[in-house]
């Protein structure tokens, strides 16, 4: 009789993957243009062939920002980037700002969640976005269901960004994260991926400008720069839209 063997022998499959590691993906990610964060995703980057779920506090945080280096890789690849249902109009001097090729960017603007969610199906579907950003005030099981089976078919970067309220629902996404602003930048926190979730948030420096937009914590940001001896506080409450790449419709 064959003996078993141990299962940390066993030869590595993209289907299977220990809880405690992480796991290897059929295709490999688009790198993320943050080292931290590749460092803590499978496949060392925004995964593709896969659906992707961004939980955001409020909205014009930095999630445009946050995708925005992948973004640019993509755009040259000569398919559409489609931004389906945005909550803001993406501002366009932002996006040529942060090196992403508008004439690849096609916004649709559905009439309801159904039409929402049927054009990121097909948009996924048609293999003719290299990324495809959908906004989701709200889903059901069955429709995230269709959305990650058209992006397991695929090799688009599948995004959905959902209200922060949502993170603790159940979905098929294989990667789950909700950002949040602070005032030394955005904190990611790895909700759920193909391996163990870090117990860490990931914090992103680079993207403090995009925090500062909100007025929320504005306040906050005064006083500690007034403790600090900084008197000078010109545009701290008042950061334009364009910084998280969004503008009001």
């Amino acid at each position: 009789m064959a003996s078993l063997l141990p299962f940390a022998d066993l030869p590595p499959r993209t289907d299977i993957w220990r809880g405690d590691s992480l796991a290897a993906p059929a295709l490999p990610g688009i790198a993320s243009g943050f080292a931290q964060l590749d460092a803590q995703l499978p496949g060392n980057g925004w995964p593709l062939g896969a659906l992707t779920e961004i939980y955001a506090e409020a909205e014009g945080i930095g999630e445009l920002s946050l995708l925005a280096p992948a973004l640019a890789r993509l755009a040259a690849q000569d398919k559409w980037i489609a931004c389906i249902a945005p909550p803001w109009l993406p501002y366009a001097p932002a996006l040529a700002a942060l090196d992403i090729d508008l004439a690849r960017l096609l916004i649709v603007r559905p009439q309801s969640r159904a039409e929402t969610l049927w054009a990121a199906r097909q948009a996924i579907a048609s293999q003719a976005c290299s990324a495809v950003l959908c906004w989701l005030t709200r889903a059901d099981m069955q429709s995230l269901r269709r959305l990650q089976l058209a992006a397991e078919a695929s090799h688009t970067l599948s995004v959905l960004f959902r209200p922060a309220h949502q993170a603790q629902q159940a979905t098929p996404a294989a990667l789950k994260l909700l950002l949040q602003a602070r005032l030394d930048g955005l904190a990611l926190r790895i909700l759920k991926r193909r391996g163990a979730a870090p117990a860490a948030p990931i914090l992103l420096p680079q993207l403090q400008c995009t925090a500062r937009a909100l007025p929320h914590l504005a306040e906050a940001m005064a006083m500690a720069m007034a403790m600090a001896g900084h008197h000078d506080l010109a545009g701290a409450a008042s950061a334009k839209p364009a910084a998280a790449a969004m503008h009001p419709c």
